[in-house]
């Protein structure tokens, strides 16, 4: 009795690897970071110039890189359940400093700390 019990009990932790299948129209690592930076700037965009539309945008990312939004959201749910994520968003992140070299020297001079403290005065 402890044998089968033990048995379904191994059946059941291995059946239960991953949380999502993969989708049958997975978009590569690369082709995700390349949206991901796209989305990015349009983000900022519709941030600078308030009221306009970021689904029109959003649509005209998608179409450029000749992929659907089925696809998109897919592949998005499935890299944020497996821990990919992470590493996509890194890429994208290099793209956009790449793109735009002195968004990096402003990246670096917000990151690193102050030099100078400012002296408390009572």
């Amino acid at each position: 009795m402890r044998r089968i019990f033990a048995l379904f009990i191994f059946v059941f932790l291995v059946s239960c690897s991953e949380y999502v299948d993969k989708p049958k129209n997975l978009l590569d690592k690369s082709k995700m970071s390349e949206i991901m930076a796209d989305l990015a700037i349009n983000d900022q965009v519709t941030n600078t110039y308030l009221g306009k539309n970021l689904e029109s945008g959003t649509r005209y990312i998608l179409k450029s890189h000749n992929v659907k939004a089925d696809d998109f959201v897919e592949s998005y749910k499935y890299y944020v359940v497996t821990g990919k994520m992470n590493k996509i968003v890194d890429d994208a992140q290099e793209i956009l400093l790449e793109k735009d070299p002195k968004a990096r020297d402003f990246v670096k001079s917000k990151s690193e700390p102050a030099k100078e403290v400012p002296k408390i005065v009572r």
